[in-house]
């Protein structure tokens, strides 16, 4: 937690990057702020002596552009748990606090992922395909008592993540920093040079770990290949954590029984993208976490961080920009 001095002279200025669509429920942050909502080509000129930029629009490439090389804002907030678009020289090198959505995701995308899960081992998808077709074909399906899951991620969703799939029955492993036993979310906790040995036993490898330059293409060819020929992936993380030409030709050639994917490294997914066409893959429009009343929870954490701004107390979700993660 961190505190950002609230600006002398009454209410801060606060500037929302909007996007197609609007923040619902602004009355509380209008009460505590004087509010100014733009787009992307406004925000250049609109950045300059704010006091707090809400980027509400989390997938805008425009903020590291728009910058402004002094007297930006002192508090930035964004509407996502990644940060990766707010990672640039000018904002880490400078004195801006950031802080992020934290806490808004993690039950919602846990959920999605056992949902996950529960589909490739019934075939529900191949179900759902066949229905379609109007064709009667019994198969067997899988268990998933005793199927080892490994979470990639030990912030606050690889840990609800790993408490739901252990509620289920799975034996649960994570992969992060820091190597430790017995951890009440993820059981044991690999560490990332131990990576390859973790992926080869798992039946599920989930990936939910931030976008930072140690963990993009953390899953490329050589990663795959160590993966059991029998193993799904998930990722509800970021696109870039997979190298994507690496995983196509990797479920072509049958490495891996299957993908669950979410997020992707170009986003819309293009039409031409062969992951569309794969019957082992399941294609998402990065919805995991993204439940009805999302977006208000994401207006209400921002206001309540607002009114602590405004009242000289700690921020909640302080990202250390040297990691690109809210430490722990």
């Amino acid at each position: 937690m961190e505190h950002v001095p609230p600006a002398p002279g009454g209410p801060p200025d606060v500037v929302v990057l909007t996007g197609d669509v609007m923040p619902p429920g602004m009355a509380e942050v209008e009460r505590l702020a004087r509010v100014r909502y733009v787009r992307e080509p406004e925000l250049a000129e609109a950045l300059p002596g704010a006091d707090v930029f809400f980027m509400w629009d989390f997938l805008s490439d425009a903020v590291a552009g728009a910058w402004p090389s002094s007297g930006g804002p002192g508090w930035v907030h964004i509407a996502s748990a990644g940060v990766e678009r707010l990672m640039f020289p000018g904002l880490i090198e400078g004195d801006a606090v950031v802080t992020n959505s934290r806490g808004v995701f993690d039950e919602p995308i846990a959920e999605y992922v056992l949902g996950l899960v529960l589909t490739f081992a019934k075939d529900l998808h191949t179900t759902v395909r066949l229905q379609g077709e109007r064709r009667w074909r019994h198969r067997e399906t899988e268990g998933i008592t005793g199927a080892r899951a490994l979470v990639a991620g030990t912030g606050p969703i690889g840990r609800a993540i790993g408490r739901r799939l252990s509620a289920a029955g799975l034996a649960v492993s994570g992969l992060g920093r820091t190597a430790r036993d017995a951890d009440p979310d993820l059981g044991t906790v690999h560490p990332m040079e131990r990576m390859d040995e973790a992926l080869a036993a798992a039946d599920y490898v989930v990936l939910a770990a931030p976008l930072t330059p140690q963990t993009r293409g953390m899953i490329d060819a050589a990663a795959l290949d160590r993966m059991r020929p029998s193993a799904r992936l998930i990722n509800v993380g970021r696109g870039a954590l997979v190298a994507e030409a690496d995983l196509v030709k990797a479920l072509r050639d049958g490495r891996i029984a299957g993908a669950a994917l979410d997020v992707f490294e170009d986003e819309p997914l293009p039409e031409s993208s062969p992951l569309w066409a794969m019957p082992n893959v399941i294609v998402s429009p990065h919805m995991s976490g993204d439940v009805v009343g999302w977006r208000d929870e994401l207006v209400r954490l921002f206001a309540d961080n607002l009114g602590r701004h405004v009242a000289g107390r700690p921020l909640r979700n302080v990202v250390d920009k040297r990691l690109g993660y809210v430490g722990s």
